[in-house]
């Protein structure tokens, strides 16, 4: 079943508001009207997933930590589950990666944007001690905050409350319009589609991934940092992330973006530039 994003600044509440909305989601389903859904709510956290802060402070840990939510997102996201991611998904890329998966089990989502001003959360951060973010690292996470937009569509539906509203007083009935009552818009298959025209999308949309990655490769060969790079069938650029990526890596971008997009065919002059935005959201 659905799938929620809890994202905001460090110490910006988003444990907390978990916790509420997974006790309003419990009392709900506890009614007579709504037993038959036979729905439980689950909570995905860093703590249940052996993350600590200090795993934000360096890029391979963090890169883990990713990861592992992803996973637990995969293993747990059913018709059967609501999911409460609640870890920091800071950055749109993780959230559109979190949106693939809702979108490949036939799922509803939304995220939940918990508002606070920077010096309240340093406030609320410093007072946690040692159980808080340390300074340096509670400023990077806020500059590298990327702030959830409802024009797009794995930020949408978008929640947003404010630091110590009361609890009465979130959009819950909003949430649960939005997420249980919502039926989850099945895949776009095209039904009068030609077998031969459906042989010739699935091969335009693996040569032209795959034309995109050799071509990244290839820039890499002269060894030259290059902060972006022009790619076959496209006027659109990947943005590189500074560093040089592995044939692995862009193995794995590929493989997720051809699974999303066999179900639900693009238009084929689309492909290689939907890849190349892929590919910017995720590097």
């Amino acid at each position: 079943m659905p799938l929620i994003m809890m994202t905001g600044y460090p110490s910006s509440g988003k444990s907390t508001r978990a916790q509420e909305l997974k006790r309003l989601f419990e009392a709900k389903l506890s009614l007579p009207a709504h037993q038959h859904r036979r729905l439980t709510v689950q909570i995905i956290d860093d703590a249940s997933l052996g993350v600590t802060h200090d795993a934000y402070s360096k890029p391979s840990a963090e890169k883990m930590a990713r990861g592992a939510l992803l996973s637990a997102v995969e293993r747990l996201v059913s018709r059967e589950t609501i999911v409460i991611a609640d870890t920091p998904n800071y950055i749109k890329g993780l959230r559109y990666q979190l949106y693939c998966v809702s979108r490949e089990v036939s799922t509803t989502q939304c995220v939940v944007h918990c508002a606070i001003s920077i010096d309240a959360a340093r406030k609320i951060n410093r007072d946690r001690g040692p159980n808080g973010y340390p300074e340096g690292l509670f400023d990077e996470l806020v500059m590298r905050y990327e702030e959830p937009n409802p024009a797009a569509k794995w930020d949408s539906p978008l929640f947003t409350v404010v630091q110590h509203e009361p609890v009465d007083e979130l959009p819950f009935n909003a949430i649960w319009d939005a997420l249980v009552e919502q039926r989850a818009p099945p895949p776009n298959f095209a039904t009068a589609m030609k077998p031969v025209s459906e042989t010739n999308y699935l091969f335009e949309l693996d040569k032209m991934t795959l034309d995109i990655i050799n071509a990244l490769l290839e820039s890499q060969k002269s060894g030259v940092p290059m902060s972006e790079v022009v790619v076959p069938g496209t006027n659109d650029k990947v943005h590189m992330p500074g560093r040089n990526l592995t044939l692995s890596e862009l193995r794995r971008y590929r493989m997720q973006f051809t699974k999303l997009n066999r179900q639900v065919p693009l238009k084929i002059d689309k492909i290689s530039s939907q890849f190349v935005n892929y590919l910017n959201i995720n590097l």
